[in-house]
């Protein structure tokens, strides 16, 4: 009950008393424009949202944090009769998110809409919704509402820097023939024809075969005899550390900054993520198979594959990963390095001053495997120290390394050779 409707309740119970205790006809003439302002109030209520519709529709369900969000809101009155004011609450979790608004004055069979703008700053996927109508009378007595259910998800991609100079794995394998597989990549080993099948481009067609044939052939094509680049990243409760964070504050100006920068929460889950994107879109760019594993809320595995759609499938599932697994980055790694080929390159990415991360370098690298080390400064995120000695170890053993702290710029820590 709203403190309006109790006012108005108790003046309209003091006027009926005054009335019948005294016989006072001002006291029923105002017991009776209560009583007329509570019924009438009550029918506008109910009628100010039924038959309402919204729609949300967004120009894309996948972005990238610091990309700008656009979302279009459509209200829609099939009635006859127009709706004095419509407010309408967004109640999505998207940090930021500015779709809230009031309408006034929603005439018949009118279509109003209007455009909301979000900076994105946090990974994850984030439903559109749910999505509140509230109305109700002139004086706040009866406010009407229902809610709408999210029908779309948005997913944020994480925070990708460039980088500049990081190590660059030995390309040709002994042995090419264990790496005959099938690719969907147009690649220089042609590996034969097959009966073309809807959907095949059409550059792929082999028009000798085709005419020899008298039906159409396509080329088919192997991978490149390239080492594999696969990248490990340690999302064990157990190693993360934070430090403390204002939250950011969001502003309609920083909607319009072209150059503005991002900066990361100061979190070893979150650099890690936005490390290991940044640098599978690198071995990408370059013609790299690239494969990832984890091992957060739940096992991920991806298989190497080159292209923008193997960089789709990364980006999807690091966007998901949350930092709550049980696995130990030396029980991940000694489960999957033996079926990752000889020659291959792993990527360790981990915040962990454990001696297993030494130990985990030397069992890659009896393994037929080339090491690199990307180590998070777990003191710079208020965590343990040892890093440092770490990386010192980590080089006598001739592996590469980088080094990257919460106070300095992931593209310059993974660029630079520390």
């Amino acid at each position: 009950m709203t403190t309006s409707l109790r006012i108005v309740l108790i003046l309209f119970a003091i006027s009926l008393l005054a009335g019948t205790a005294t016989g006072n006809q001002l006291a029923y003439q105002l017991s009776y424009l209560w009583a007329i302002l509570l019924v009438g109030s009550w029918v506008w209520s109910r009628y100010s949202v039924r038959g309402l519709k919204i729609e949300r529709n967004a120009r894309t369900l996948r972005a990238q944090v610091g990309q700008v969000f656009e979302e279009r809101f459509e209200i829609q009155n099939p009635s006859r009769l127009p709706r004095l004011w419509v407010e309408i609450r967004d109640e999505s979790m998207l940090p930021g998110s500015e779709g809230s608004r009031v309408l006034t004055l929603v005439e018949p069979n009118q279509n109003r809409s209007y455009l909301a703008r979000t900076r994105l700053m946090q990974r994850g996927a984030f439903p559109l919704g749910p999505t509140i109508l509230a109305s109700g009378d002139l004086f706040g007595l009866f406010p009407a509402n229902f809610k709408t259910m999210p029908a779309d998800s948005l997913l944020v991609y994480p925070l990708i820097v460039e980088v500049q100079n990081f190590p660059n794995p030995p390309g040709l394998l002994p042995g090419g023939e264990a790496l005959r597989r099938r690719t969907q990549q147009v690649t220089p080993n042609a590996a034969g024809v097959r009966e073309y099948v809807h959907g095949d481009p059409l550059s792929r067609i082999h028009w000798l075969s085709s005419a020899r044939r008298d039906h159409l052939m396509v080329k088919e094509f192997e991978l490149d005899p390239l080492a594999d680049v696969w990248i490990f990243v340690d999302a064990q409760a157990g190693v993360q550390s934070m430090r403390p964070m204002e939250a950011p504050v969001y502003t309609s100006q920083a909607i319009w900054q072209r150059d503005i920068k991002i900066k990361l929460p100061p979190s070893t889950g979150e650099f890690a993520i936005s490390a290991a994107a940044s640098i599978a879109r690198h071995y990408l760019r370059r013609g790299r198979a690239v494969g990832l594993v984890t091992a957060g809320q739940f096992m991920g595995l991806l298989p190497p594959d080159r292209g923008e759609r193997q960089l789709g499938k990364i980006l999807e599932s690091l966007a998901l990963l949350r930092m709550e697994g049980d696995i130990p980055l030396r029980g991940l790694i000694e489960t999957q390095a033996k079926h990752i080929t000889r020659g291959s390159t792993v990527i360790v990415i981990t915040p962990s001053v454990s001696e297993d991360v030494i130990l985990i370098f030397d069992y890659i690298s009896r393994r037929g495997l080339r090491p690199i080390a990307v180590l998070l400064d777990s003191a710079t995120f208020g965590g343990s120290a040892g890093t440092a000695e770490l990386i010192l170890r980590t080089k006598t053993m001739g592996i590469p390394v980088r080094r990257v702290d919460c106070d300095v710029e992931l593209s310059i820590s993974l660029s630079s050779n520390q």
